[in-house]
């Protein structure tokens, strides 16, 4: 007998034989339904073949652990959006050595999974430990970590992960223990502000953020983004669990105090794993040598790091940005709130016109003005009828400043990717890659650019690697990149998933987008509630077919480009 490695899905109805003591034929009918309807066809979708049909429930196999999981989501995903289902299902995954038998397969991979089924929640999926560590950080959002169970006639207990339908779990809860880089890793906690004053807190970051900036320049460093970083903002932490929830050895921790032209800076490196300080230093400086101290601060950390990376990074890392520190600090307070999106980005706006006003040639602003002017086609509060000719000519000036920083190639592909020219948007994201081997923002972009030019699959591909970077946040990996790269691949289910959890964000265009997969499932009632929540949130003068012209502009493929009119005329878009 032959065997081999699988993915094993077992799937189970709850309640049957309650139900068809109640209702013998409806049940059937609705198993029969359920099968023909949702289960064969996500199975074959995501490259299963389903062993054999057990009465109430069945066994598939998969190839990949990331088709089985992806499967079984989509599945529980849409039974969960039609309130009057009948029938719930558990579902359980395992991959495991197969004893293969004809069509049939045998053996532990396939009595764990059925085990791991009976454990699931009426509606969710249990899967196992192996099961997680597969799919690293590919596993889909909401599974949450349960221990280890004893299952009967299993040797070694099992450690399991259970998902339930509506469980937004952020990164930190689905990508399960974080594997170490290959290289020095390592996340700067945000400093504390000493000042006495919660409104200089602007300060403080800005001055940690820098830091990972100019650290996240060095490709010979794995550097976690602010983001991450930033949730631990407040907190009486401990270093060692810090730096196991994200994945890196160091940490950087430190401490500000501004009094009038007077600034203090305490900070230190830690071996997270040792429990050892590598380094700490205190700066009184006048505040004019704020750029100065950031310097020496990356410079002490790269050489203590293991390896001593070359000072000669650090020295053409960072150049004095502006000559004015009140343009400095209009550039910290803009960036302080542009992350807050909605009505904040018009205050950024004004705190980044406001640095130029004072210095003509500051390029990181006018990298920030274009920044924003980007994210304002996709809100509401603050679009007009040109963002992206100001976002790109903000972009091309910076460029012309500072055309060695990756903040202006960043700002200037991301420009001209919203604008629909794709090969230029190539050029200058790549560049700003280069410039920038740790940006998550930039990673971001350049993910968009694949999922819209051919590549949904790379798209994916380069999320995750965004993920391990910022495995905290859910505002700077946009998972638009996640719901946008499965549509492209119509996978419309999947799609949905995660839309639906993002619901919770201020961010009124997701409604819409549910309803154009919904549309392509041919699920039209579900898609006419969507619509109807997306129009409750539009103001009376909005253009519905912004949208639709800002998909078109980004698809660089015809076929991609009547994929979305497609859509959109299910939605009942004239287009």
């Amino acid at each position: 007998m032959a065997r081999r490695l699988a993915a094993v899905l077992a799937a189970d109805v709850v309640g049957y034989s309650a139900l068809m003591s109640e209702d013998e034929n409806a049940t059937l009918a609705a198993l029969i339904a359920q099968r023909n309807a949702i289960l064969e066809p996500e199975i074959a979708r995501h490259s299963g073949r389903i062993v054999k049909l057990l009465g109430d429930g069945l066994l598939a196999e998969f190839a990949s652990v990331v088709d089985a999981t992806a499967c079984a989501v989509a599945i529980q995903t849409a039974l969960s959006r039609d309130p009057t289902e009948r029938l719930k299902l558990r579902i359980g995954i395992n991959l495991g050595d197969v004893v293969v038998e004809g069509d049939d397969i045998y053996g532990d991979g396939v009595n764990v999974a059925a085990r791991l089924e009976a454990l699931a929640k009426p509606g969710g999926i249990c899967i196992s430990g192996i099961v997680q560590e597969s799919l690293g950080s590919r596993a889909p959002a909401g599974f949450v970590a349960a221990g280890e169970k004893q299952l009967k006639n299993i040797a070694r207990p099992v450690r399991i992960f259970l998902w339930s339908p509506g469980v937004g779990a952020d990164y930190t809860t689905t990508i399960g223990p974080l594997h170490m880089p290959d290289k020095p890793s390592i996340a700067v906690l945000p400093f504390t502000n000493m000042s006495g004053d919660p409104d200089q807190d602007y300060f403080s970051d800005g001055l940690a953020e820098d830091v990972i900036t100019e650290l996240s320049r060095f490709s010979e460093l794995f550097v976690i983004a602010r983001n991450s970083s930033f949730v631990f903002k407040g907190q009486a932490v401990d270093l060692k669990e810090v730096a196991r929830r994200l994945g890196v050895r160091y940490l950087v921790e430190g401490s500000v105090r501004k009094a009038g032209n007077r600034v203090r800076v305490s900070a230190q490196l830690i071996d997270a794993q040792a429990g050892a300080h590598l380094w700490a230093e205190r700066y009184d400086r006048k505040l004019e040598d704020i750029f100065e101290v950031q310097d020496d601060v990356v410079r002490a950390i790269v050489a203590v790091l293991p390896g001593r990376i070359a000072d000669a990074g650090a020295e053409s890392s960072r150049r004095k940005p502006t000559g004015s520190l009140t343009a400095f600090d209009h550039l910290l307070r803009g960036n302080h709130v542009l992350v807050r999106r909605g009505d904040s980005i018009r205050k950024a706006l004004e705190h980044y016109k406001a640095a130029i006003g004072i210095d003509p040639d500051f390029a990181a602003a006018y990298a920030g003005i274009a920044r924003a002017e980007g994210m304002s086609v996709w809100d509401l509060s603050t679009y007009d009828d040109n963002p992206l000719a100001r976002a790109e000519a903000a972009a091309c000036r910076a460029l012309e400043l500072d055309p060695n920083d990756y903040r202006s190639h960043a700002a200037y592909g991301s420009a001209l990717r919203q604008l629909g020219r794709h090969a230029l948007a190539r050029q200058h994201l790549k560049r700003a890659m280069a410039l920038n081997p740790n940006s998550v923002a930039v990673l971001g972009d350049w993910a968009m650019l694949q999922a819209y030019t051919g590549d949904p699959d790379g798209a994916i591909e380069t999320f995750h690697r965004a993920v391990r970077l910022d495995p905290f946040s859910e505002e700077n990996i946009r998972k638009e990149i996640l719901a946008e790269s499965y549509y492209m691949l119509r996978k419309y289910s999947e799609s949905i998933a995660v839309l639906e959890q993002m619901l919770k964000l201020p961010i009124f265009y997701h409604h819409q987008q549910i309803a154009i997969a919904l549309a392509q499932l041919g699920e039209t009632e579900a898609a006419e509630r969507h619509m109807a929540q997306y129009r409750a949130s539009l103001p009376q003068s909005y253009d519905e077919k912004l949208l639709f012209e800002s998909h078109i502009r980004l698809c660089e493929r015809e076929e991609d480009r009547e994929h979305w009119r497609q859509g959109y005329r299910l939605i009942g878009m004239d287009v």
